[in-house]
């Protein structure tokens, strides 16, 4: 197999910006090959797989570069690698994956068989599955060993593409023969009525039919979460936590575009994102307010018939997708980010009615984050009852790891 050196460098040059300036996968694979127009299809193909696929196993295939010293020994230091460092992982990721000899210089001295067999000495979790030492404590002590370690070798898999059919436009069967006569096959995903699922990974977002607003890109996992606040038609509901909205446009193709849904977040820019969705989607019912202070916490207490609360989290159930994530992330930022959830579920619930419903929401699959803020928030709030709880892992339903509560106002 003949890789060019332009694709083996814009891969290293990739990997530095991931893991030496903090740039956010995406954005720089976006960039890259934005910057690089000439390439053809197979050559952005490979330089994005290849970048996704070392920063996945980013710590395994260090370990391997360098040889396999004594169990427990690491050279782990990320800011110290120097270029070579990155050529080197490259290599052992393409050798790995190829299963025989890539022909690129630096590569020679790296063989298939010799890689496999240090690959199956290493018993390490934390080498083993490629995640920073703070985690894995984390993650034993919330999960166990045996589910923490089931769940690491699920969100250490790529992750699927998966649509939700904009209800209003279109029927999903309907919308499934439409996909497949431009080519683009799909399956149905029994976890989700309205979601389907890519058989092959391809561009949806350059297709007629995402533009005319026939489907949205959302995580069968993610879909849950919308139905499960049981918002009905001519409701008043609150998105607090909104973002660029995916659950609001879910939220009001149940609605049938029927009542109110006021999207919230800090971020003013992600709310523009959302207008040009609803846009797109065919929704007028929904209104958008940046948070800048809590006053507006205060405007809407007791107004909603439901509140949809999907807090700030590690999204660690999200790997799949961002797995520069878990690079980037910290105890120190987890410790932060469980005193921030518990702050909105105790100051926005504030907004729902008696006898409205809530829902809390993350992208975490940690205990902490999820039902022990629920266990707290109703050991401080008698006049809140938990109706339902339900969880996604991606080891057990093969989907991004959710957690969901939904929890009743009595008075």
């Amino acid at each position: 197999m003949k890789i060019h050196p332009v694709l083996i460098n814009a891969v290293a040059d990739a990997l530095i910006d991931i893991f030496q300036q903090g740039k956010y996968a995406d954005k720089v694979v976006e960039q890259l090959l934005k910057s690089n127009s000439k390439w053809g299809s197979r050559d952005r193909a490979f330089i994005a797989e290849t970048t996704y696929e070392c920063v996945r196993w980013f710590r395994l295939y260090a370990k391997l570069s360098k040889g396999i010293h004594e169990e427990g020994e690491d050279d782990f230091d990320i800011p110290n690698f120097i270029r070579k460092d990155f050529i080197d992982i490259i290599g052992v990721c393409l050798t790995l994956k190829n299963a025989e000899s890539v022909d690129y210089k630096d590569f020679k001295h790296l063989d298939y068989s010799n890689l496999k067999t240090q690959l199956n000495n290493i018993s390490e979790r934390k080498i083993k599955y490629s995640i920073p030492d703070w985690m894995d404590e984390v993650g034993e002590k919330e999960l166990g060993a045996e589910k923490w370690a089931a769940e690491l070798e699920a969100l250490n898999k790529p992750a699927d593409v998966v649509l939700r059919c904009n209800t209003l436009k279109i029927k999903v069967l309907d919308l499934k023969k439409k996909l497949n006569d431009i080519n683009i096959e799909t399956e149905d995903i029994p976890l989700s009525m309205e979601a389907l699922i890519l058989k092959k990974r391809t561009n949806v977002f350059s297709t007629e039919l995402f533009k005319k607003g026939l489907f949205e890109v959302q995580d069968a996992g993610s879909q849950l979460i919308a139905p499960f606040l049981q918002a009905e038609s001519g409701m008043r509901v609150i998105d607090a936590c909104a973002g660029a909205g995916g659950k609001s446009l879910h939220l009001a193709t149940l609605m049938q575009n029927k009542g109110s849904i006021i999207s919230m977040d800090t971020e003013g820019r992600k709310l523009e994102e959302l207008r040009k969705r609803a846009q797109r989607n065919g929704i007028n019912i929904i209104e958008t307010r940046t948070i800048e202070s809590d006053k507006i916490i205060h405007r809407l207490q007791d107004s909603a018939d439901r509140l949809l609360l999907d807090v700030p989290c590690s999204g660690l159930g999200v790997l799949r997708r961002n797995p520069d994530a878990k690079w980037k992330l910290t105890l120190e930022f987890l410790n932060e980010i469980r005193l921030l959830q518990a702050k909105i579920l105790q100051n926005y619930s504030k907004m729902v009615k008696i006898g409205g419903k809530m829902v809390y929401a993350t992208c975490s699959i940690l205990p902490s984050e999820n039902e022990n803020q629920v266990a707290t928030f109703l050991e401080n709030n008698p006049n809140w009852k938990k109706m339902d709880e339900k969880k996604v892992s991606p080891a057990e339903n093969g989907f991004d790891g959710f957690y969901m509560s939904l929890l009743e106002r009595l008075s």
